[in-house]
């Protein structure tokens, strides 16, 4: 049983992302760590407090955190779903990202900063 386990949805859902909700639950209960792999000018120009700034364009899975699941967020998705591989090659099974990215997180109600 991994650590998502207690955030994923039940049914059919899609085993690399998590929901806004699940997100929130994990953020709050300091379950998971949210990773913003945007470029550091769109961090700067506002991101979800919890977030840690590792740029897809020199990401590296080796600068992850490892004390706890990871969530990875970008702009709309797209980026997260490609640094998601690369942690998943890493070895990092326990990483998801947020399908709706930055934008979603927004009009779900998150806090930018």
């Amino acid at each position: 049983m991994g650590l998502f386990d207690k955030f994923a949805p039940g049914g059919d859902a899609n085993p690399d992302e998590i929901s806004y909700e699940d997100l929130q639950a994990g953020l709050a209960a300091k379950a998971v760590t949210l990773v913003d792999v945007r470029e550091p000018y769109e961090f700067d120009a506002g991101h979800a407090p919890e977030a840690l700034s590792l740029p897809l364009s020199s990401f590296d899975p080796a600068d992850l955190p490892t004390d706890k699941p990871v969530v990875l967020i970008c702009r709309a998705g797209s980026r997260s779903l490609t640094a998601l591989a690369k942690a998943r090659e890493a070895g990092f099974g326990e990483a998801r990202h947020y399908r709706g990215g930055m934008i979603g997180w927004a009009q779900s109600g998150g806090e930018v900063v």
